[in-house]
């Protein structure tokens, strides 16, 4: 593995698992301004399951282990990705 390579993909790896946890507590509190709206709109309740209720639970619980190398694995295969291409096209 060459240099560029191998830093694209730690650099992919490590820019996702850093803005993950970021991004998923901004859908979380997106959620929760979508839920006091779904539950002013339906007199109180919000379907549980809903696109609502999983976003909402996903920010405030956070990531798992598993998911956190899921999505360093997602970041690292970008990054050798974007490294490929830039081969290519020099």
């Amino acid at each position: 593995m060459e240099l560029l390579t191998f830093i694209a993909v730690t650099v992919g790896a490590g820019v996702a698992v850093v803005f993950a946890p970021a991004t998923l507590g901004a859908a979380g509190s997106v959620a929760a301004g979508m839920m006091a709206s779904a539950a002013t709109a339906s007199g109180g309740g919000v379907l549980a399951g809903s696109t609502v209720a999983v976003l909402q639970s996903a920010g405030a619980a956070g990531l798992a282990g598993s998911t956190t190398a899921v999505v360093a694995g997602v970041g690292g295969a970008v990054g050798w990705l974007t490294a490929t291409a830039a081969g290519l096209i020099s």
